[in-house]
């Protein structure tokens, strides 16, 4: 019988000391505190990419709306320039150039690229000296 108290004794033992472990201690309460902090602000984190993302195609969505706006209105006060001024000389007419159906469609205006070189030899690399007066 006193191996039954023993083994009963040792089990109540163990269950009060699984108990006292589990809530009195307080780097497992710590840690449980951290990890639900993390998972908060991970979870804040994917919200705010997500509304990130969004913005940011709803900002793309609007821009090609207005580029696609301003090029109507250009396309509008360059027709009416055209009919209501068709004696105005190209470079008085603000409105001279006209946008092509490829221009319209591509979103970008058409631009002179400057040069990395000259027209004519510049005389630079020449084996003559230069005349100094």
């Amino acid at each position: 019988m006193t191996w039954e108290y023993a083994l009963i004794g040792l089990v109540v033992g163990v269950f009060i000391g699984a108990v006292a472990m589990r809530f009195g201690n307080k780097k497992l309460r710590e840690q449980r505190s951290m990890q639900y902090e993390l998972e908060k602000t991970k979870a804040e984190l994917a919200d705010y990419r997500d509304e990130l993302t969004n913005h940011f195609a709803q900002s793309a969505e609007l821009l090609d709306n207005m580029a696609r706006d301003y090029r109507q209105l250009y396309q509008h006060m360059a027709k009416g320039s055209n009919d209501l001024l068709p004696n105005l000389p190209g470079e008085k007419n603000p409105f001279a150039y006209q946008l092509t159906e490829a221009e319209a469609d591509n979103d970008q205006v058409p631009v002179q690229m400057p040069r990395d070189y000259s027209d004519g030899a510049s005389g630079l690399l020449r084996g003559e000296r230069a005349k100094r007066d």
